[in-house]
């Protein structure tokens, strides 16, 4: 599905190219699942887990904890939250390798990292050539690389750590008994852990920036195709040169 074309001219007032806009199919289904059972995990996590370090909220009856279970209940939703976070983790791995051309990256090429640079010196209001990407650019590309990629690790490692850190012989917590040989003592590891947390919400709240700018910028629908997975991207047609008043480009 495309909008009516409208034509490209050069100072001479010659056409050029033949540019429409085109509705492409960008974000597929599983990448868009990933994307928001990610971000509500990230969000029921934080507030968990800060309840669970520093708790804001007493319990309505303070009677023993056999009634109210408050902090038991946190847990539980903390605890359940993070396994959906880690399986939606994988199936989003595994994505990666069968996902179409914008589910995937690839930091091994040469034109990733010049094109990061590029990027950069856009957003630094530098001289540049920076290109024009329809998915992530590599700069976006890498902030995933190393929030939700290696960010989410981390945080993975650290927090079963933690959790089976009371039955270090069960069969899960000798899983997760390497970790302390990498990430410290237990007072560490917590640490490393928060850290992560935090690392993630600021990702957040600039990831939400980012999309909000990139879709007022480039007026192509960036909110609306994580919902739909579309995009409204100009196609250029190069055609040939005729005479044309250069009023008609208008």
């Amino acid at each position: 599905m495309s909008n009516p074309s409208r034509n490209v001219f050069d100072p001479d007032g010659l056409r050029v190219a033949e540019t429409k806009e085109d509705r492409l199919y960008v974000w597929q289904a599983p990448v868009r699942i990933f994307h928001w059972i990610n971000a509500a995990a990230i969000i029921i996590l934080m507030v968990t887990g800060i309840y669970i370090g520093k708790p804001f909220v007493s319990a309505p009856v303070p009677e023993d904890a056999s009634y109210n279970f408050l902090m038991g209940w946190v847990r539980i939703v903390h605890f359940v939250t993070a396994f959906i976070f880690t399986l939606n983790l994988i199936v989003r791995w595994y994505w990666v390798f069968v996902g179409n051309e914008h589910a995937t990256s690839n930091l091994l090429r040469k034109d990733f990292w010049k094109g990061l640079v590029e990027t950069l010196k856009f957003y630094l209001f530098l001289p540049n050539k920076k290109q024009h990407y329809i998915g992530h650019n590599p700069l976006a590309q890498l902030s995933y690389w190393i929030f939700i990629g290696l960010g989410s690790i981390l945080v993975i490692f650290t927090g079963f750590y933690m959790f089976f850190e009371p039955q270090p012989e069960s069969t899960l917590g000798q899983l997760f008994s390497w970790v302390p040989y990498i990430f410290g003592n237990s007072f560490a590891i917590r640490s490393w852990h928060h850290v992560v947390a935090w690392g993630f919400m600021i990702f957040m709240i600039v990831h939400i920036y980012m999309a909000f700018r990139e879709d007022w910028l480039q007026k192509n629908g960036t909110m609306s195709s994580i919902f739909t997975g579309y995009k409204h991207e100009e196609i250029h047609n190069v055609g040939e040169h005729i005479d044309e008043p250069r009023k008609q480009a208008n």
